[in-house]
């Protein structure tokens, strides 16, 4: 036994990273304008910025690897506000530079999922109180907006550590890669012996696929107002439907409103239901604050549409972002239907507050780190709660991680992803390598043009003008 492990903890060392001069990262910011208008809540999207980052890690024999990380620095979802909306994406861009030169500066060596969890725990929130002092006298960003801000050059290292080692991302998540168990992390002997592998599932190519109806979709023709865009992509639901051959619909309510959401999802329910569609989630994007609100949209479901009702999956995210402050408990909630966290599940702690609330379920994105991501899923899953992956329309190289996620973690059902319905022409370059990963086909995602090293991105073919950079610094990995 002693020789074995040995031999591990040998390759271990092989397998580090270390942060060393003359190695660099940049950041590069990829303007990117919706067809139609997304709501979240009561905040209304038209634009956003994705980051980009490149990255190049070296090990300690002098190895060099290149990882690709991108997130949408989405301002209406990660800071709901009345403040301007340039206003907010400016500062979610400039937090992404000080992160960047912060975690590039770390003089420190291992595995991506120890860097990144030690770099969230011990200097995201000094970071984000830095860029709030500098604004003193205006509104703060979130903490979820550092998260956010931070997830691509974790991404990208996560990208880089697995081309180094010849193998995809998920498949350097066990006991040869890593340097201690689930049980040191957590600090809870439950987990002993247990690494993030061994709570993935087998990777699965293709997904059931979830389509999100927005609170200004046309969901029909008898809506058009004649301002939907002529681009030759569906104008109604009903258009979508029987383009993708979509099965599941993820509908985005107002949670303000009890007559206009519950006419919502009786319309869709009964579109739905003519053209074959099995499966639904409800949104209400975390503007309700009494669990009457939803438990009484749930129980006229239920009396008027019971058929419909019952195909229902889950419900997400009704109330506030800020779980600690608003201790909800939703347990009535969750015996009419599954309900999961969202934006309050900025890690793995604020899931456990919401499991001791009732919260049954939670929803993983990557835009909120990878290794964020990945230490929620254990934690979730070692307490017998669900598993989805929800998407942040993630265009582009941000797409493939988090299809990823959801192939690799054993969902309750496939993934949502909506950057094809708000913004197709984006992705067009990385279309053209990965056609089923960027176009929904009889309600299915297909990732079988992935390569197998990293995320399989294949950038070298991929046709993508990158802009200057805007942001470089050495990076010590």
């Amino acid at each position: 036994y002693g020789d074995h492990r040995d031999l591990h903890l040998s390759l271990r060392r092989q397998r580090q990273m270390c942060i060393r001069d003359s190695v660099k990262a940049e950041l590069y910011i990829l303007p990117v304008t919706l067809r139609i208008p997304l709501k979240f809540g009561d905040q209304v999207l038209q634009s956003v910025s994705c980051a980009r980052v490149r990255i190049i890690i070296e090990n300690s024999k002098g190895k060099q690897a290149e990882g690709w990380g991108e997130t949408p620095l989405s301002a209406a979802w990660v800071w709901p506000s009345n403040l301007e909306y340039n206003t907010r994406e400016k500062r979610l861009i400039e937090i992404c530079k000080s992160i960047g030169d912060a975690y590039c500066q770390l003089n420190i060596e291992g595995h991506p999922f120890e860097l990144g969890q030690k770099f969230i725990q011990n200097h995201i929130k000094d970071l984000k109180n830095k860029h709030n002092q500098f604004y003193d006298k205006d509104e703060e960003l979130p903490y979820l907006g550092a998260l956010v801000a931070f997830s691509p050059y974790d991404l990208a290292v996560y990208d880089a550590y697995a081309k180094m080692n010849n193998c995809g991302v998920f498949q350097v998540l066990g006991s040869e890669y890593l340097n201690l168990d689930m049980a040191d992390i957590f600090n809870d002997k439950s987990f002993s012996g247990k690494y993030i592998s061994d709570y993935l599932e087998p990777y699965k190519t293709k997904l059931p696929v979830w389509h999100l109806v927005g609170g200004l979709d046309a969901l029909d023709r008898g809506e058009l107002t004649g301002d939907e865009p002529n681009d030759g992509y569906p104008t109604t639901l009903e258009d979508w439907i029987n383009k993708d051959g979509l099965n599941c619909l993820k509908i985005k309510l107002t949670g303000i409103d009890w007559d206009w959401d519950f006419e919502r999802i009786r319309k869709i329910f009964n579109i739905g239901k003519k053209l074959g569609v099995q499966l639904y989630s409800a949104d209400f994007n975390c503007t309700v604050k009494d669990t009457a609100y939803v438990n009484s949209i749930l129980d006229a479901l239920q009396k008027e549409l019971p058929d419909s009702y019952n195909q229902l999956l889950y419900v997400e995210q009704p109330f506030p972002y800020e779980l600690e402050k608003y201790r909800i408990d939703v347990s009535t909630v969750a015996k009419r239907k599954p309900i999961y966290l969202d934006e309050s599940a900025h890690d793995w702690s604020y899931i456990k507050l919401g499991k001791s609330l009732g919260w049954n379920g939670v929803a993983l994105k990557t835009c909120k780190t990878l290794t964020g991501a990945l230490l929620s899923l254990c934690w979730a899953k070692q307490n017998n709660m669900k598993i989805m992956v929800q998407d942040l329309t993630n265009p582009m190289l941000a797409q493939i991680p988090h299809a990823l996620l959801a192939a690799n973690s054993g969902t309750i059902m496939g993934v949502e992803s909506n950057a094809m319905q708000f913004y197709p022409e984006a992705s067009l370059p990385e279309s053209k390598v990965h056609p089923g990963i960027y176009n929904r086909t009889n309600g299915i995602l297909n990732l079988e043009t992935l390569g197998d090293k990293g995320f399989g991105y294949r950038t070298a073919e991929i046709k993508r003008e990158l802009p200057n950079p805007v942001h470089l610094s050495l990076i010590h990995i």
